[in-house]
C-alpha cells in the first residue's frame, strides 16, 4: 500500500489556519495514518478543525487540537477566547466547506457572542465566514460586518409583457449600459445629485469628510465582483398578501451591489482600530470588536448606517434612471441588505446581530434570493425563525473560488451555459460563470424552515464587470454593441 500523505495547500484548501498546526497536521498524519485511506483522513482532520476541544486528550490527535484551542495571550491586555462557545445552529452543513464551519464556531467563542447560525450557502470569509450570522452583547465587528457595508439586492417589478426582452433586447442592453458603471474603481464624470450626500455624518469625522468627494463621483455606479444589473422576467404563481402582486408573469430589473469605496475605506479603518483595542488570537484577530458605549463604536455605528444608506441610494439611482426611459413606474419594489448590523430583540434581549452575506428574514419580512447568472433567483418572505437569529441566504454560495473557476472553466463552456438559458450575457468573467456557484435549488431545499418562496425571478439580460466582457459575450446582434 502507498504511503499516505497530506500537503500543506490540501490542509489550508479544508480550513486550517496560516499558523504552525499545519506542520503539526502533517507530521501527525505521517506519523499514524500513513497507511489510511486520504479521504477519511480529511474527513477526520475536518472534524478536529471544527471542534478541536473534543481531541484535545486524543492521544493521537491531540497536538492537532492544542495548536487549534484558542490560547490565553500572554500580553496584559489579550483576550482569550472561551473554551465552550455559544449556541451555533447550522443549516444545511453537508454543503458547507469546513474552513467556514470553523470560522463560525471561532466566532461563537468570542466574549460577546450571544448565538450563532450559519446560512446554507455560507463559505470561507475574513473575520466571519460569508454567509455567517452572528449575536453579540452591546458590540460591533467591522469584519463581522465587511468590507463591502450594506450591500444588498434591489428589484424592480414593471406591469410589462416579458416577451420584449427578446424583442427588444438591444434596447433593455442599453438602458443597463447608460445608468450605471461598473468596476472597481469606476467614477462619474458628472455627480449624481441625492440627499444622502448631504448628510451630517459626512463632515462628522475626518475619515468621512475626506471619502465624501469620492462617494459622490461614485454615487450610483455599481462595483465588480458578483454586483450585477440584470433584467429578467417576475413570475408570482399566487398571489402573496405581503408581496402584493396579481398571478402573472413581469419584467424585472434586479441590481446587486454596496457602497463602493465609502463602505471599503470605513471598514478597514474600523477594523484596524479593533485589532489595535481587543488583542485577540492570531487566528481570531479579524474578529475585533468595537464596543458601543466607546468613541470608536459610535463612530463605526455611524459610518456604518451611513456606508448602508448610501448603497441603498445608489440602487435607487439605477433604478430611477431606467424606469424613466422605460416609462413606468414599478409596480413593486423589494429592497433588502446583508453585510450589515442590526440592533434586534433575541430571547428577551438586546443584541447586536451581524449578518455577513445573510438575508434577514423575520416574520414576513420580503426579500430577495439571487441564483447565478443564468440560474433563476427569488422573492422570498421571512419566517422569523429564532435558531436562524432571523436570517437566510443571499444567494446560492459559491463552490469555486474565484482563480479555481478561472483555472477550471472554459469560456466556451461559459457561453453554451449561457446559451442554453437564453440568457445575453452583457459582461462577467469566468470567476462569475454559474459553474462556480452552488446550486440555488439545493440551497433553497436547506432552508424552508426560514424563508416561503412568494416569487422567482429569471435572469435574462445580464451586466457585470468581469474580466474580459468581450470574450465572454454571447454572440447576439442584439447586444447594441
Amino acid at each position: 500500500m502507498s504511503r499516505l500523505k497530506i500537503t500543506a495547500k490540501e490542509l489550508r484548501a479544508i480550513g486550517f489556519p496560516e499558523s504552525p498546526v499545519i506542520p503539526v497536521a502533517m507530521s501527525v498524519v505521517d506519523k499514524f495514518y500513513r497507511f489510511s485511506k486520504k479521504d477519511e483522513v480529511i474527513e477526520l482532520l475536518k472534524k478536529v478543525l471544527t471542534q478541536p476541544a473534543d481531541y484535545k486528550n486524543d492521544p493521537m490527535l491531540e497536538s492537532i487540537a492544542l495548536k487549534l484551542l484558542p490560547k490565553e495571550v500572554a500580553n496584559a491586555t489579550g483576550i482569550a477566547l472561551k473554551e465552550s462557545g455559544a449556541a451555533v445552529s447550522i443549516f444545511g452543513p453537508k454543503h458547507i466547506e469546513a474552513g467556514a464551519l470553523h470560522q463560525i464556531h471561532m466566532a461563537a467563542k468570542l466574549p460577546i457572542s450571544v448565538k450563532a447560525a450559519l446560512m446554507p450557502d455560507a463559505h470561507h470569509g475574513y473575520g466571519l465566514p460569508i454567509g455567517g450570522v452572528l449575536a453579540t452583547k452591546n458590540a460591533v465587528i467591522p469584519y463581522g460586518v465587511g468590507v463591502d457595508i450594506g450591500c444588498r439586492m434591489c428589484l424592480s417589478v414593471f406591469d410589462m409583457d416579458p416577451d420584449l426582452l427578446k424583442s427588444k433586447t438591444s434596447f433593455f442592453a442599453r438602458e443597463i449600459h447608460e445608468a450605471t458603471l461598473f468596476g472597481s474603481g469606476a467614477q462619474f464624470k458628472t455627480a449624481e445629485e441625492h440627499e444622502v450626500m448631504d448628510r451630517n455624518e459626512f463632515h462628522s469625522t475626518p475619515l468621512l469628510r475626506s471619502l465624501h468627494g469620492k462617494a459622490w463621483k461614485q454615487l450610483g455606479s455599481s462595483g465588480s465582483g458578483n454586483h450585477f444589473v440584470e433584467f429578467g422576467v417576475v413570475e408570482i404563481q399566487e398571489k402573496d398578501e405581503i408581496l402584493g402582486i396579481e398571478t402573472g408573469k413581469y419584467i424585472g430589473l434586479l441590481s446587486h451591489s454596496g457602497s463602493r469605496g465609502l463602505g471599503a475605506n470605513i471598514a478597514n479603518y474600523y477594523t484596524k482600530l479593533a485589532i489595535e483595542k481587543r488583542k485577540l488570537p492570531n487566528d481570531a484577530k479579524n474578529l475585533a470588536w468595537l464596543d458601543l458605549q466607546e468613541a470608536e463604536g459610535q463612530e463605526y455605528w455611524m459610518a456604518m448606517n451611513l456606508a448602508g444608506d448610501y448603497a441603498s441610494a445608489c440602487h435607487h439611482i439605477i433604478h430611477r434612471k431606467i424606469a424613466r426611459q422605460l416609462g413606468r413606474t414599478p409596480m413593486k419594489m423589494v429592497e433588502n441588505h446583508h453585510n450589515f448590523a442590526w440592533k434586534e430583540i433575541l430571547d428577551g434581549e438586546e443584541v447586536i446581530v451581524h449578518r455577513k452575506g445573510a438575508t434577514p428574514a423575520g416574520k414576513n419580512v420580503l426579500g430577495i434570493i439571487p441564483g447565478s447568472m443564468s440560474a433563476n433567483g427569488f422573492i422570498v418572505k421571512g419566517r422569523g425563525m429564532a435558531d436562524a437569529i432571523h436570517s437566510a441566504a443571499h444567494g446560492a454560495g459559491r463552490k469555486m473560488s474565484r482563480s479555481a473557476a478561472i483555472s477550471a472553466i472554459t469560456h466556451k463552456a461559459m457561453r453554451d451555459a449561457l446559451d442554453k438559458a437564453g440568457v445575453t450575457l452583457l459582461g462577467g468573467g469566468l470567476d462569475e460563470a454559474p459553474f462556480a456557484y452552488k446550486d440555488i435549488h439545493t440551497v433553497m431545499s436547506a432552508q424552508t424552515e426560514l424563508v416561503d418562496i412568494v416569487g422567482s425571478f429569471t435572469p435574462k439580460i445580464v451586466k457585470m464587470c468581469g474580466d474580459g466582457p468581450k470574450q465572454l459575450r454571447k454572440r447576439n446582434p442584439s447586444d447594441g454593441e
